[in-house]
């Protein structure tokens, strides 16, 4: 297990002098051995104590880790099985989404998410999870299957937003994400959209208008990315960690605004520590919003939904003095 982000080298100390002493095997005296159990426990108690108390950088660079679980292994570790569907039936077919009906827990349902790749090849095949409008149109194409057949629809989002090629704004990626936002607020089948990593600008909202949004309990979502926050406000993308602080983009932090319904939690460390296990609260949490979105009428379901953007938001009114200026 390593530890290599900046705030975890307090834990990265602990787990070299661990590792020291298990290289020792059969040959550990046992004052050795009562150390060893010594640091693990403060192993976990440190983890536990600083992953408890992430700022919303922190919590940016963890959302970000090259190990975290994206939309292909959860895929592979929560449904039985997963036929995907190609294209956009209008220009290509955009491999930074991948899409198609997959059977969970014995219902199938439409399964839709962003995969940023894992090695450097892959990573330029996906396009690092960004999608291009072909990708929003593949998505909008197999919601209305969706509806058709009466599956429920499940995103799973992780991208840093939207991909903003010149070709990209050429076939129109702002239209691409509108689109899709004016199908989901109106589709008659139950929506779940899941923050899985990073939940940034227009890639994110192209998948996210649903009965239930829910953020991995070290996720982020945002509008815009902190580097591009910062690279506005301050021309400076040094100021990222200021900018994620004032954006409040973790999903704690979301959570306390009354902008998402729902957190699910990570293993100890977060969820690249651990993929099976960040499956399984995942499954766990997607199981119970399933079940409870089903027990609702559709047309109830939509005013609901309706309501639920509705009331985004929350506001305070400022008396002033009487006797203020302004």
């Amino acid at each position: 297990m390593t530890y290599d982000l900046e705030f975890e080298k307090p834990l990265a100390e602990i787990e070299k002098k661990i590792t020291a002493l298990q290289r020792k095997g059969d040959r550990l005296k046992h004052e050795e051995q009562h150390q060893l159990h010594e640091l693990e426990h403060e192993l976990q108690h440190r983890t536990e104590e600083i992953y408890k108390n992430l700022s919303s950088w922190q919590t940016v660079l963890v959302a970000r880790h090259k190990d975290r679980p994206y939309t292909a292994d959860y895929l592979q570790l929560i449904c039985d099985d997963f036929f995907e569907l190609h294209g956009d039936r209008a220009f290509a077919d955009d491999h930074a989404i991948m899409a198609g009906p997959a059977r969970f827990n014995g219902q199938t349902i439409m399964l839709i998410g962003h995969q940023k790749g894992r090695d450097a090849k892959e990573k330029q095949f996906r396009n690092l999870g960004m999608p291009h409008p072909e990708g929003n149109r593949k998505a909008y194409r197999l919601m209305q299957q969706a509806e058709k057949f009466g599956f429920p629809l499940v995103s799973l989002i992780d991208t840093s937003g939207a991909s903003i090629a010149l070709g990209d704004e050429e076939r129109g990626q702002s239209e691409s994400i509108a689109q899709n936002l004016y199908l989901m607020a109106r589709l008659r089948t139950p929506i779940i959209a899941i923050v899985i990593g990073e939940g940034g600008s227009g890639g994110a909202l192209a998948l996210s208008v649903a009965d239930r949004i829910l953020m991995l309990e070290h996720s982020i979502y945002s509008v815009a990315s902190p580097e591009a926050a910062a690279s506005i406000v301050w021309r400076d993308t040094t100021f990222a960690p200021q900018a994620a602080e004032a954006m409040k983009v973790s999903a704690r932090e979301l959570k306390t605004l009354q902008l998402v319904d729902g957190l699910i939690p990570e293993p100890l460390g977060g969820a690249h520590r651990d993929h099976r296990r960040a499956a399984e609260f995942l499954k766990d949490a997607l199981s119970r919003h399933l079940a409870e979105l089903a027990q609702i009428p559709l047309n109830e379901l939509l005013e609901q939904r309706y309501q639920k953007f509705r009331r985004i938001g929350q506001f305070g009114r400022m008396e002033v003095p009487e006797n203020s200026p302004v």
